[in-house]
């Protein structure tokens, strides 16, 4: 099974990460790029809310990684 950093790598960005909103992992990205700090912050740049929240662990992981990658770039 491939990580999601695997998958980003490969220019695969078609994984829904919420089902219940048809948010993908570019649109997490995205929203990340444009500032997002916390899932809340995702849903509202794509315009809607949190439904079941099954997705809020998975978009709270990539914006640690996010964090992680800029810090390590800023070293």
């Amino acid at each position: 099974m491939e990580s999601r950093s695997q998958r980003i790598g490969s220019g695969d960005h078609t994984v829904y990460i919420c089902n219940c909103n048809g948010i993908r992992e570019r649109d997490v990205a995205r929203a990340i790029e444009a500032g997002a700090q916390r899932p809340r912050d995702v849903f509202a740049h794509n315009g809607c809310q949190a439904q079941c929240a099954k997705c809020v662990c998975e978009m709270r992981e990539m914006i640690q990684e996010s964090r992680q990658a800029f810090a390590l770039a800023a070293e």
